[in-house]
């Protein structure tokens, strides 16, 4: 029997990929990849539907690498689609050979995305990839592959879809008898653009200074962030906070700083805060909370100008009339 590993988001699109493999008697299976910015609930949801195998693997590392520097550039937020892509069938590719698939295949819809899904972007995925890929929605519109040549799928039973119309995919959802699929929205975060922005700032002033991890992302979700320029709240006592490096003092020294946006949030910024940080808040004030996130080089419980500094975010945000910070009652909490 022929055996397909096919990229599965759990969409509509890989649903229907994996309806036309099977009504061809290959065998599939999926693979799905969390990352900081995508996980794999919905694609589990949708294998157990469609009752197949699936593979999970967290590209999360790998995928910041990729954000960061990406060899073909970004979308129209901070989504480097082709580089990412590439990463994912490279990574399925070397799956398919270790486990003997035959195919590997994906739900990618010709001209569905601009950036990622035109006919030259994916010319440039298979350079990234090194790796043969079939997109059976699409597969009458591109050049025939060696899955098709060596007879493993029916090429005369794959479709011609393309563009961001989805009429043709809701026509075989009654087709296949699909019950459930997920929305069109969702799916990747770098594609939202405040989001990106976010990301970029966290990459460029706390990157520099330690390993992120999938609660630093998590928490750009939640609240208003803010990034202290440090270059006049250097703790003097702090004989460490002293030996700044010449990018730090190009003005690049930044403290993170969260505030809720209302009282879910506050409650969210307390669960989800930062080993090493700080959260302030009014005592009896209602208002948001503040976590500032810990900066190796810089004393923050020391640092009485830096916190004066986040208590007067706080104070700006509140219903309360009086905006003087040593009037106020305070709570600073390490965490």
């Amino acid at each position: 029997m022929i055996r397909a590993l096919v990229l599965f988001s759990g969409g509509l699109d890989s649903i229907l990929t994996i309806k036309l493999l099977k009504e061809q008697e290959i065998k599939v299976t999926g693979l799905s990849f969390d990352s900081y910015f995508f996980d794999t609930a919905e694609s589990k949801k949708s294998a157990k539907q469609l009752g197949i195998d699936l593979i999970t693997k967290d590209i999360s590392k790998l995928q910041l690498e990729v954000v960061k520097n990406p060899q073909y550039g970004y979308g129209s937020a901070l989504n480097p689609c082709i580089d990412c892509h590439g990463l994912m069938f490279r990574i399925a590719g070397k799956i398919a050979q270790q486990d003997g698939y035959d195919i590997v295949a994906t739900g990618e819809v010709l001209s569905q995305r601009p950036f990622s899904q035109n006919k030259e972007a994916l010319k440039k995925v298979a350079k990234l990839a090194s790796v043969e890929i079939l997109r059976p929605l699409s597969a009458k519109l591109l050049p025939e592959t060696t899955y098709e040549k060596k007879g493993f799928v029916n090429r005369k039973k794959l479709l011609d879809i393309s563009g961001k119309s989805r009429q043709r995919q809701l026509k075989l959802v009654k087709r296949y008898g699909v019950k459930y699929f997920p929305s069109p929205a969702g799916g990747c975060r770098l594609t939202e653009k405040e989001f990106g922005k976010k990301v970029s700032q966290l990459l460029k002033n706390d990157g520099q200074d330690r390993e992120l991890d999938k609660v630093d992302f998590e928490l750009l979700r939640i609240g208003r962030h803010f990034w202290i320029d440090m270059e006049k709240y250097i703790d003097t006592n702090n004989n460490k906070s002293q030996s700044i490096d010449k990018e730090n003092k190009r003005g690049n020294y930044k403290v993170h700083v969260a505030l809720g946006k209302n009282h879910e949030e506050n409650k969210q910024l307390k669960k989800s805060a930062k080993k090493g940080g700080i959260l302030v808040e009014l005592e009896e004030i209602m208002g948001p909370i503040a976590l500032v996130f810990k900066k190796n080089r810089i004393n923050l419980e020391r640092n009485t100008k830096l916190l004066n500094e986040v208590k007067k975010l706080v104070l700006e945000r509140t219903k309360n009339k009086n905006k003087d910070i040593n009037k106020a009652d305070w709570i600073i909490k390490m965490v």
